[in-house]
């Protein structure tokens, strides 16, 4: 891993008041050390950083992740009520998922348009629109 890739880790971790642990450093290099966003599931990202030679437990990443969400330096997406992916482009946007190869990927959010939700009920408001389109290859 560059000393860019952590220099910038640590940066997105100060940004958002978390201490920049070694652990949690090693993963936001591999989330954000190259700039680009990523969706990676707890598992993808374990498995990269054993990739890179970081020694960190499946439970670490997924504590780790979590505190990232909390911290709004990611957003949980859910897919099928129990695969998650974690997303480290912040901005409201629509996802492809690919049912072949269990892959999100963004969707283009120009191209989306959602011109009424059903009504709340009583006592509870809208959070967020959550939008995955399902894709299987043809």
């Amino acid at each position: 891993m560059t000393s860019l890739a952590q220099d910038r880790g640590t940066q997105w971790l100060t940004d958002a008041g978390l201490r920049p642990t070694r652990q949690r450093v090693s993963l936001a290099a591999l989330l954000v050390g190259d700039g680009q966003n990523r969706h990676v599931t707890a598992e993808s990202l374990y498995e990269a950083s054993r990739a890179s030679d970081e020694k960190v437990s499946l439970a670490t990443v997924y504590n780790t992740l979590r505190a990232f969400c909390e911290a709004g330096l990611m957003r949980e997406v859910t897919v099928d009520g129990s695969k998650s992916y974690f997303d480290t482009r912040m901005d409201d946007h629509p996802h492809f998922f690919w049912e072949d190869t269990a892959e999100l990927t963004d969707a283009p959010a120009e191209d989306l348009e959602i011109t009424r939700l059903p009504r709340a009920p009583k006592g509870a408001e809208v959070a967020k629109v959550d939008v995955v389109i399902r894709l299987r290859r043809t």
